[in-house]
């Protein structure tokens, strides 16, 4: 991008938010609500044409995506009666065909080839973020159903976006594809069974229905995503290169109506939940590296293991909110994790970029 544009953008930016917080400060919040918006798509614009700053450009669109929907919450509720809170389900599974198509036989055999590493991101995956949400949960003083939300998101596997930071982070990229996709396939059993264990207390769960919806979000897609990678890899480049842009919209989509539908909750108990769901993230890191050090695994695995712990598919999570009936609630801990835990792991892999691999 042109120096000039990137310098304008970047003023331009600076205006936008102290224009933003006079507003916000002096006038009604409804007011400040374009100029938030506009700070942080243009931000997300602005950090493309920085090549330190791009990997954060997709966290500040989410921003501004969530923005857009706790000031305009009436346009991503419903339309002439269509509630759109039923996309939630066919737009996980286009991510989970997306995921799909991005996999191959390859990626499991790496459960042969790095038995130790897989054993220990599994393990590590489906213990410290449930146990985590747990702890957290019980010490919110949050009403039910938003508490369960918090385990919820702790006991979901790992997604994409921890690839991608294990890529910049210099990590083991072969181990995190495998670990995600090990993960995921354990999903429709391992999810229901730790939520029916942790999250009983706080919400009815139904283990065998929770399996079943799993198992259509993603186990279904997944597979056909396999068939597609399988028979029409490369012969049709365009869908290849769509994918992953059309996974990216969903995902705003989806927190766009989550943040929507549970706009009022949110607004009550928004600034803790922020900080809980930052302890749970900065904890899963935390704990997945050292947990993997206690193991001896090298400094490029640590690295792995930390982020596919610290890193959760919060899609999937506000699908199964979605199923449960409790998308306003149960789904917003998940809608809240999914944006911060990409600007944590982007700032994480940054930080790791830099520094060498000390084996």
């Amino acid at each position: 991008m042109n120096p000039k544009i990137v310098k304008s953008l970047s003023i331009l930016t600076g205006v936008l938010l102290l224009a933003a917080l006079a507003v916000s400060i002096f006038s009604d919040i409804a007011d400040a609500g374009f100029l938030w918006i506009g700070f942080f798509f243009i931000c997300s614009i602005t950090f493309l044409g920085i090549p330190k700053l791009r990997g954060y450009a997709y966290a500040m669109m989410i921003f501004g995506s969530v923005t857009t929907a706790l000031y305009f919450p009436q346009y991503f509720v419903e339309y002439d009666g269509f509630k759109f809170s039923a996309l939630i389900v066919p737009l996980i599974q286009v991510i989970m065909f997306g995921m799909g198509t991005s996999m191959s036989i390859k990626d499991f055999l790496g459960v042969v080839k790095m038995p130790k590493g897989v054993l220990i991101g599994v393990l590590c995956q489906f213990t410290i973020m449930p146990f985590i949400g747990f702890a957290l949960a019980k010490s919110s003083g949050f009403p039910p159903e938003i508490a369960a939300g918090m385990i919820l998101i702790g006991c979901s596997p790992s997604g994409m976006a921890s690839n991608v930071m294990s890529f910049l982070a210099k990590a083991n990229l072969a181990l995190s594809i495998t670990v995600t996709s090990v993960t995921t396939l354990l999903a429709p059993f391992v999810t229901p069974f730790l939520m029916g264990w942790l999250a009983g207390e706080f919400v009815e769960i139904n283990v065998v229905d929770m399996m079943f919806s799993i198992v259509k979000m993603v186990i279904i897609p997944i597979g056909g995503g396999l068939v597609f990678n399988y028979f029409l890899r490369g012969k049709a480049k365009w869908l290849d290169d769509l994918m992953p842009i059309i996974s990216m919209a969903a995902i705003a989509l989806i927190l766009v109506i989550i943040v929507a539908a549970g706009r009022d909750s949110l607004l009550d108990i928004g600034p803790l939940l922020i900080i809980l769901v930052v302890v749970h993230n900065l904890a899963g890191y935390t704990l997945g590296y050292w947990s993997s050090r206690l193991f001896k695994l090298d400094e490029r695995d640590c690295r792995t293991i930390a982020i596919e712990v610290g890193m959760q598919n919060g899609g999937l999570a506000s699908g199964i909110a979605k199923e449960m009936g409790k998308i306003a609630t149960v789904g917003l801990a998940p809608a809240v994790f999914g944006p911060l835990m990409n600007v944590t792991g982007s700032i994480l892999a940054s930080y790791w970029h830099k520094k060498p691999i000390d084996e």
